[in-house]
């Protein structure tokens, strides 16, 4: 933290510094440090998607979802590859219960990042959460193809049953 303030009395606003602080604040459990940090951060380098993800993440881990769903909004306006802002929009839409843009925000993850099996899984879930069985067997069979310890996790959680991929 020493050398990240030292580098900040020097080199006021530099993003490497003002982000490294953050994230040091973050793993110390100073949460609220962690956030004014950020915020800080925001006000110099807003333009970056990147510093609005890991603000929405620290936003989400908070608990304060509709400020985080903003963050991940902002992240993936700046950002629109970034799929790690787009699975952290769909778990805040998820948590808010807004399952309909949770797909959407899911599917686009699973188009930037077609092997991670998190979005998949997600996304499969929101399905059952929606009583829409046959879209969850679907990812189910679909990750046997390349996860097939998520498919049949998500087998064994959901009580759904998918034969073999043809």
């Amino acid at each position: 933290m020493a050398v990240f303030e030292e580098m900040l009395a020097e080199f006021p606003g530099d993003a490497y510094a003002m982000a490294s602080r953050a994230h040091l604040l973050s793993q110390r459990g100073d949460r609220a440090g962690a956030l004014q940090a950020m915020q800080q951060l925001l006000a110099v380098h807003g333009d970056n998607g990147t510093h609005w993800f890991n603000y929405g993440f620290l936003l989400e881990e908070a608990g304060d979802f509709d400020r985080a769903e903003a963050a991940f909004r902002r992240a993936t306006e700046l950002s629109p590859q970034l799929d790690r802002a787009w699975y952290g929009l769909g778990l805040v839409l998820i948590r808010q219960q807004r399952l309909d843009e949770a797909v959407a925000a899911l599917k686009k993850n699973t188009q930037l990042q077609p092997m991670s099996p998190y979005g998949w899984y997600q996304l499969a879930r929101v399905h059952v959460d929606r009583h829409e069985p046959e879209e969850a067997r679907k990812i189910i069979r679909h990750l046997s193809r390349f996860e097939p310890k998520v498919a049949a996790q998500l087998e064994r959680e959901t009580g759904l049953t998918v034969s073999p991929a043809s």
